[in-house]
């Protein structure tokens, strides 16, 4: 049986909270289908900042050059200098963000089912900025042709895994070179897919029609600043961003995190919602199934996404965030108890 290495950093303010609960329902999987995991916690961001002087040891790069997979908890004010500098450095081309309308959760509509797949390593994000004097500051955007073609048979690989839609979206008519080329691109893309129904949107009516009509969405194809926006706008329309996990992924590393931040008004207080790092980690164990063939590690991924649709839809252990009065470790072990298939002790 394949050992599979994660490497896991809890992050910064509620991120500790977020990580001991995913790391309950990790081996509640690797229990319940006989998995081989075996976790390494290691540090970065805030906490790493102040202890060693560097956000990003090199000893934890190190580890995560070494796993399998990474399951990053949330950073705080160092996150540019973790998570930015991650995608870059190991090559994490695809920002893979799923947004689902969960039972009991305040969404637009209850069939919303979409995932935005994002370049993860180009655009205004390259970070190529720089001051002239006190009055002026400038950035360039970077798109290149390999940059899009590969985003796009990624978006498309998905698609065909899915409801078969890809939307295309940028802002051609006015970023005539940039996103004019990622547009071209994704044309000649789609072309290679013709099950694949293909349709393009301007960023600022797909920012619309996502509040409009967004169970019309199935994948989302887009650039860098685009997704990022567009994604946290999604998940709110699905009922909470709190709960969206998301997906840094190359050809041979991926780190799997929560999308929102580190949330520093309510660490410590053990009420912060484990959810989002959870969907993490299921999003982390089918990748890893697919990547090796290994179906058991498919289905774990699979049962925890279901054993937390199950928890939410219940509604009895639920953090104040939704509605509840339950606490981050209360909801932890009750998705565990779900994916064991273990009866409700009380």
């Amino acid at each position: 049986m394949k050992r599979y290495v994660v490497a896991v950093i809890p992050g910064d303010g509620k991120g500790p909270e977020h990580s001991l609960g995913s790391i309950k329902e990790l081996e509640a999987g690797s229990e319940s289908y006989s998995l081989n995991l075996e976790l390494h916690t290691v540090e970065a961001g805030d906490t790493a900042l102040k202890k060693y002087g560097t956000p990003l040891p090199d000893d934890t790069l190190d580890a995560i050059l070494e796993a399998d997979a990474c399951l990053k908890g949330p950073v705080g004010e160092s996150a540019a200098d973790v998570i930015v500098r991650l995608r870059i450095a190991l090559d994490l081309y695809a920002n893979v963000r799923p947004v689902k309308s969960y039972p009991r959760l305040p969404a637009l509509r209850p069939d919303i089912d979409m995932v935005i797949v994002r370049e993860n390593t180009e655009g205004l994000y390259k970070g190529l900025e720089f001051r002239v004097g006190d009055d002026l500051a400038a950035a360039i955007r970077v798109i290149t042709r390999r940059g899009s073609e590969r985003i796009a048979r990624y978006a498309f690989e998905t698609a065909m895994r899915r409801r078969r839609k890809v939307t295309c979206v940028h802002k051609a008519n006015v970023m005539r070179a940039t996103c004019g080329l990622f547009a071209e691109v994704c044309r000649e893309v789609s072309e290679e897919y013709p099950d694949v129904e293909y349709e393009e949107q301007y960023v600022d009516a797909c920012a619309a029609n996502i509040i409009r009509k967004p169970h019309e969405f199935d994948v989302i194809l887009t650039t860098n600043m685009f997704g990022d926006i567009l994604s946290d706008e999604a998940a709110q329309a699905a009922g909470s961003l709190g709960l969206a996990p998301a997906g840094n992924i190359g050809e041979r590393y991926a780190i799997f995190e929560p999308i929102h931040g580190a949330a520093f008004d309510i660490a410590g207080k053990g009420i912060a919602n484990p959810v989002s790092m959870i969907l993490a980690s299921a999003m982390m164990l089918e990748w890893l199934g697919h990547r090796h063939g290994d179906d058991g590690m498919v289905e774990a991924g699979r049962a925890v996404e279901r054993a937390v649709s199950r928890v939410l839809e219940e509604g009895r252990v639920l953090t104040p965030d939704v509605g509840g009065s339950s606490g981050t470790m209360e909801v932890a072990l009750e998705v565990g108890r779900l994916i064991h298939g273990r009866e409700d002790p009380g």
